[in-house]
């Protein structure tokens, strides 16, 4: 399969989930400036940002197999029209179905959109004991990244360290993560799968 067809195949598959949000319904009816096949574009990005919500630009650029400037049209036209919302995490610029998330759920997926906040947030749902050494062990980082992340989840309300490392708002936690495990990786599928006994969890 060529590159073409792959990016085809690509937003077909995505077209047709965001050709099923009512989000989608926002934008529909536009002029679409001559660009032959922008409304199928716009399809994939919304169905894109509904199944990989708080991707950040590069990711569902590349994920998507669209060009930057492609990209940046075609999201500035959603967000005129209000079908995505996005916000800003640090050097990145995050994308979310438009009145989907609160604040925190939005802090709380552009951390888990990343490898070792993530990692750090599913071992201590599932270990609510573990230490910063045990986490960095486990994720095989240095302490000082731990670290590092520890202090900027808990600016964000994620985490507390006043008495070790507790999660706050576990149960939404464990929804986004449950909810939106395909989008992540094979570690939180695998949590996903048994996630469901600790829903009761208490930190």
């Amino acid at each position: 399969m060529g590159i073409d067809e792959d990016k085809r195949a690509t937003l077909r598959r995505f077209a047709a989930v965001g050709a099923a949000s009512p989000l989608t319904r926002l934008a529909d009816g536009d002029e679409d400036d001559g660009d032959a096949g922008g409304s199928d574009v716009r399809d994939a990005i919304t169905g894109y940002v509904t199944t990989t919500p708080g991707a950040h630009f590069s990711k569902l650029r590349d994920d998507l197999q669209l060009g930057t400037g492609e990209t940046q049209h075609h999201l500035r036209r959603l967000l005129e029209e209000g079908a995505v919302e996005s916000a800003r995490d640090g050097d990145y610029r995050r994308f979310y179905p438009a009145g989907r998330f609160s604040a925190f759920e939005q802090r709380a997926l552009g951390y888990l959109r990343r490898d070792t906040p993530r990692g750090m947030v599913v071992n201590l749902l599932a270990d609510p004991d573990a230490t910063a050494g045990d986490l960095a062990e486990r994720l095989d980082v240095s302490p000082a990244t731990v670290s590092k992340y520890a202090a900027q989840l808990e600016e964000a309300g994620v985490l507390s360290r006043a008495d070790g490392y507790a999660i706050q708002q576990p149960e939404t936690l464990i929804t986004l993560l449950v909810r939106y495990a395909d989008s992540f990786d094979a570690q939180t599928a695998e949590f996903a799968s048994g996630a469901a006994d600790l829903l009761s969890y208490e930190p």
